[in-house]
Formats: C-alpha cells, sequence, structure tokens
C-alpha cells in the first residue's frame, strides 16, 4: 500500500476540535475508507466527531459528493420529467405504493429506489414482496426500461450506487451516531443525487413513530435535505408531515398492500388519500407538468399504471395475498371517543408480531401486522373492536400486547385533528 497523501488522525482532530472539514479532508476520508486504508474505528471516531459538533451546509454537500463518487450513478435516459419521492420512516407509511403510479399516470417518470425496514418502521421492498412473483433486484437496463415503458419502478439500490453510503451507514447503526443531521442529509441525498431524479420531494416525519420527534429537529433536517439539493443543482421540496399516528388503517406489509390498492382503486382511508395526493402535487410541480393526481387517482389510471408496474417486475397484481395463521381482537372496554393511538407503539407491536426486523438479515413475515379498526376522533362503544393483531407466531401476541399498552385511550371528549401537512420547507 502506498503512501496516502493525507491523515485519518488529522482529518479526525480537525471536526474534533469543532473545525470545518476542506473538501480536500473531506474527499480523502471518503475515498480511503471505501478503499479499506481508514479504518472502522477511525470512521466512528470521525462520525462521533461530526455527531457531537456538526457540519454547515456546504460540508455536508460535498460530504454527499465523496459518497456519490464512491460508485456510480445511473443514466436514466427517459423522455418525460424524471421525480423521485422519499420519506423518512414511519408506521403505515405505505405512501409510495399509490404514489409512484399516480405520478407515472400523469405524465413523470418516477424511480423510486426503496429500502428495507428496520424496527418499528417499515420497508417498501418488504411490503412489495408479499406479492406473490415481485423482484426487487432490477438491473440498471432494467430500471431504465422499465421507467421507459411503465414510467415508475420501485425497486432496490444497484450494489454500486454509493457503496460509502452503505458502508458508513451500517458502522453508524452500531456506534450510536444514526441521530445526526449532515450523515442523515448526505446518506439520504448521496443515493437520491446518484440515482438521476431531476427533482426530488421529501416527505419528513415528525411524531412519535417518526425518527425525528419534534418539529424543531425535523425542520432542521428538511432544511438540511434541501439545502444539500440545492447545492447540488437539484429541485427539491419537503413537506413537514404528522407521525404521531399511524397512517392509514394497515400496518404491516400484505396488509398495506392491500390498503394502497383500495385507494388506487379509489378508495381507502382519507389521509392516504390526501398525503399522496399532496406529495404528487409537489412531484408534478417539480416536474413542471400541469395535471390533477386527485382526478387521475379517483378515474383509475393509477391503478392501471400499477397493474403494469407490478407486472414488469415479475408480480401478479392479481394474486391472492398472505394471510395470517393466528388474529387477536383488541376490544374497547368503554364507550367514548378514541383519544390517542400512539403510532411508535403500534409499530413495535407490528414489528413482534413478525411484520418487521431487528437485523438487516432477518427475515419478515409478510401477513403480519395491526389493522386499526379505530383512529383518533372515532366514536367507540364497548366490546367493539379497536385493534386486529395478525401473525403467524401466536406466541408473539404477547410480546405485541405489551407494546401496545398504554398507547390508545378512549375518553369522553372529541380530540383535537393533528394537521397532516404540517408545513413545506422550500
Amino acid at each position: 500500500m502506498g503512501r496516502e497523501r493525507l491523515s485519518a488522525v488529522d482529518v479526525i482532530r480537525t471536526k474534533r476540535d469543532g473545525h470545518r472539514l476542506s473538501d480536500d479532508q473531506i474527499d480523502w476520508v471518503v475515498d480511503a475508507y471505501t478503499r479499506g486504508v481508514v479504518a472502522d474505528e477511525q470512521m466512528s471516531a470521525l462520525a462521533m466527531a461530526i455527531f457531537l459538533n456538526g457540519m454547515d451546509t456546504a460540508e455536508a454537500a460535498r460530504l454527499t459528493q465523496a459518497m456519490i463518487d464512491s460508485g456510480e450513478r445511473l443514466d436514466l435516459e427517459v423522455d418525460r420529467p424524471t421525480v423521485d419521492k422519499h420519506s423518512t420512516g414511519g408506521v403505515g407509511d405505505k405512501i409510495t405504493l399509490p404514489l409512484a403510479p399516480l405520478v407515472a399516470a400523469c405524465g413523470a417518470a418516477v424511480p423510486q429506489l426503496s429500502g428495507r425496514g428496520l424496527g418499528h418502521t417499515g420497508g417498501t421492498l418488504d411490503k412489495l414482496e408479499s406479492i406473490p412473483g415481485w423482484r426487487a433486484q432490477l438491473s440498471t437496463d432494467e430500471i431504465r426500461k422499465q421507467l421507459v415503458e411503465v414510467g415508475a419502478v420501485v425497486c432496490a439500490a444497484t450494489e454500486g450506487l454509493a457503496p460509502a453510503d452503505k458502508k458508513l451507514y451500517a458502522l453508524r447503526d452500531v456506534t450510536s451516531t444514526v441521530e445526526s443531521i449532515p450523515l442523515i442529509a448526505s446518506s439520504i441525498m448521496s443515493k437520491k443525487i446518484a440515482e438521476g431524479a431531476e427533482a426530488l420531494v421529501l416527505d419528513v416525519k415528525v411524531g412519535s413513530g417518526a425518527f425525528m420527534k419534534t418539529e424543531q429537529d425535523a425542520r432542521a433536517l428538511a432544511e438540511a435535505l434541501v439545502g444539500i439539493g440545492k447545492q447540488h443543482g437539484r429541485k427539491v421540496t419537503a413537506l413537514l408531515t404528522d407521525m404521531s399516528v399511524p397512517l392509514g388503517r394497515a400496518v404491516g406489509n400484505a396488509v398495506e398492500v392491500a390498503e394502497s390498492v383500495e385507494v388506487l382503486k379509489g378508495g381507502g382511508p382519507q389521509d392516504i388519500i390526501d398525503l399522496t395526493v399532496a406529495l404528487a402535487r409537489e412531484m408534478l410541480a417539480l416536474a413542471g407538468i400541469d395535471a390533477d393526481p386527485a382526478q387521475t387517482l379517483a378515474a383509475g389510471g393509477a391503478y392501471e399504471t400499477w397493474c403494469r408496474m407490478i407486472s414488469a417486475q415479475g408480480g401478479d397484481p392479481e394474486a391472492p395475498l398472505p394471510k395470517a395463521g393466528h388474529v387477536h381482537i383488541v376490544e374497547a372496554v368503554a364507550d367514548g371517543t378514541l383519544t390517542q393511538l400512539d403510532a411508535y407503539q403500534v409499530g413495535v407491536a407490528a414489528w413482534r408480531l413478525g411484520a418487521g426486523r431487528a437485523r438487516k438479515e432477518d427475515a419478515v413475515q409478510h401477513a403480519a401486522g395491526v389493522i386499526c379498526h379505530k383512529k383518533p376522533g372515532d366514536r367507540v362503544l364497548a366490546g367493539e373492536p379497536l385493534l386486529e393483531l395478525r401473525t403467524d407466531t401466536p406466541e408473539a401476541m404477547e410480546g405485541a400486547l405489551q407494546a401496545l399498552d398504554g398507547g390508545y385511550r378512549v375518553e369522553h371528549g372529541t380530540p383535537e385533528p393533528a394537521k397532516l401537512v404540517i408545513d413545506t420547507v422550500r
């Protein structure tokens, strides 16, 4: 191994002492870490220094660029405007499923490279893999072909996309440095910019079921993401959206697919419809397309695109979805109004039932999950079902019920309705 032009110790010391990293330092340390010259323990120290001392927008933008440069970029080569959406993750957040085909049906190309669930937040790929035959892994040529022919693709990121980010993300996960806004923002944006879309709408969740629990933290992340996008010449908008209550009524994998199909067919829960249409409007505005997504959704055009998108990836959109072998109903013990349904606790319950995973290598149960028969503001009678827990492992029920303890309340009075879209950061 030849002599390196910079030293990992010097880079760590610079950030440890609260100084800015130079472009040269950032470029070198990301490249050297990807090559294996900088050791995991050294990159861990740098990640902790960034966690404690932060980065300004220019530093975060340069870190994003260095991670993009560590791998390949997708050359989409399509004749439609390209626009993508990224969510910071939540409970019952199946919005990508109706959104991608809806925006495609309105005339844009939507290259949605998605991930898997970890902990209480679900993963888009896990949900779609509950459809018989559907496959997540596509080659770059297959992604491009599907975008041209269908207008939308939801799949796993190709192996060569931002490999430095994959390596650093795994390290942050085990060194308690995940919750750093510049590291989160550069991780998200490196993948999204390398993916090649011209515009990006970000759904930054805030609340108990979100990564960011407070509006202040969510706004800081949204501003960092938009700032990096601007530095890289991308059109980026971020919506701050509520994640104190699960989105829709289904939390899991197959159950969320079923609910998404309801929405695509013109039905489904109002909050899913409202957020899907709100995000679609932003995506179409950035893409320069004058279309009404609400009208397209109601007319059934998005459902047709969904069927073509699923079929193109080997799935059967008409096939029955998996059903759980064991069901437990949580009933209301008194008359009143459901005033609270905590998103985090519902997410943990679904995870314990088998819908999620504790480690990246774990398998998920496609049929497991929670159905929320009532949502905050709904009137309930004693004995009525509030929640329906589904699993193929009955021994998981007790842990799921423990996770829900104190997570819902039936009281007299009506709760103040939460605002679904809290703000927009442009």
